[in-house]
């Protein structure tokens, strides 16, 4: 240990041993106490806060002042900040929708990112977030970010645990039936996703990721970058939240001069999820259009390949004379 560091670190110690304190590991409230009895300037604080660190990481412990506590203790501009941010998301979040298609499933997702933001969470930490990161706790959220831990509190209207069950919700959805199309129609009909939310697995998967236009998400899970993050969060704040308008709905193709048929879908209903058999008709149509298009591929292909063949023997023909010379 430093020797700078010396003298804070055995001031920790004798007040964890009056108080009846563990001083290592340390809890972050039991920092939290400690600067809290004995009040200095804002330097003396920090090199406090430094020390406990310093013996904690050396003996391969996260370190206690890390956490998002401890960080608003020690700066007031800080806290100030936060709590203005705060009290911009308890307005905002409760007018994002939550259903209806797309905006339901961006809502949901936004939803959760501007609770986190307000929470202190920076928005690289947040993109940088797993499934397995984030807990409940009766109605608080615990979310373990870089070494230490965050505890996401209710706020005004603001319940942390509900926004993020309701981004859960469709992570379960999708877990169990990876289908944008039956998403599309759970969230436009407005109906309840909550069975799905304790299925939704807890794995090193990303928990945020982009979603494009059409509502579709990478297949091979993509994290969503601390600048897209940073975006998303500043244009809530500012009232310029992106409009995600439904997508236009797919329309058969139809031959010149004719009126093709338009196909009634019918609904199957399995395991209480209705499918769309309109695919179906898609895929026909596709299949039809390769077939008059790709008609005379077969003959291109050969064509090529006696071309290649002159080629060949062309340049045979070229090595031979050069040999003989």
């Amino acid at each position: 240990m430093p020797r700078r560091y010396r003298y804070d670190w055995a001031l920790f110690v004798d007040w964890c041993t009056a108080c009846e304190h563990r001083a290592l590991p340390a809890h972050p409230s039991v920092v939290a106490e400690f600067l809290a009895d004995h009040p200095a300037a804002d330097g003396t604080q920090r090199r406090r806060v430094a020390a406990i660190n310093t013996v904690h990481t050396g003996a391969g412990l996260p370190a206690p002042g890390r956490t998002e506590t401890i960080r608003q203790l020690l700066s007031t501009n800080r806290a100030d900040r936060l709590t203005r941010v705060g009290e911009r998301v308890a307005q905002v979040v409760p007018r994002i929708p939550v259903t209806g298609w797309p905006g339901g499933l961006f809502g949901r997702r936004d939803a959760l990112l501007l609770t986190l933001a307000a929470a202190g969470l920076g928005f690289e930490e947040i993109a940088r977030l797993r499934r397995t990161d984030v807990t409940t706790e009766h109605d608080e959220l615990v979310v373990r970010a870089g070494e230490g831990w965050v505890r996401v509190t209710a706020k005004s209207d603001v319940e942390p645990v509900a926004v993020y069950t309701n981004w859960v919700e469709v992570l379960g959805f999708l877990d169990r039936y990876p289908s944008t199309q039956f998403l599309a129609g759970r969230l436009d009909k407005g109906a309840s996703l909550s069975a799905f939310a304790e299925g939704a697995r807890r794995d090193d998967q990303p928990l945020f990721t982009p979603i494009d236009r059409w509502g579709h998400t990478p297949y091979d899970p993509t994290p969503l970058t601390g600048h897209s993050v940073a975006v998303l969060v500043r244009a809530h704040l500012a009232g310029q939240a992106p409009v995600h308008k439904q997508p236009p709905a797919w329309q058969p193709p139809t031959k010149s001069g004719e009126d093709a048929p338009v196909p009634v879908p019918v609904p199957v209903v399995v395991d209480d999820v209705e499918l769309d058999q309109g695919y179906y008709d898609r895929g026909i149509a596709a299949r039809r259009n390769a077939h008059a298009h790709l008609d005379d591929v077969t003959d291109i292909l050969d064509g090529i390949a006696d071309e290649a063949d002159k080629l060949l023997a062309d340049l045979l023909a070229i090595l031979d004379c050069t040999e003989i010379d």
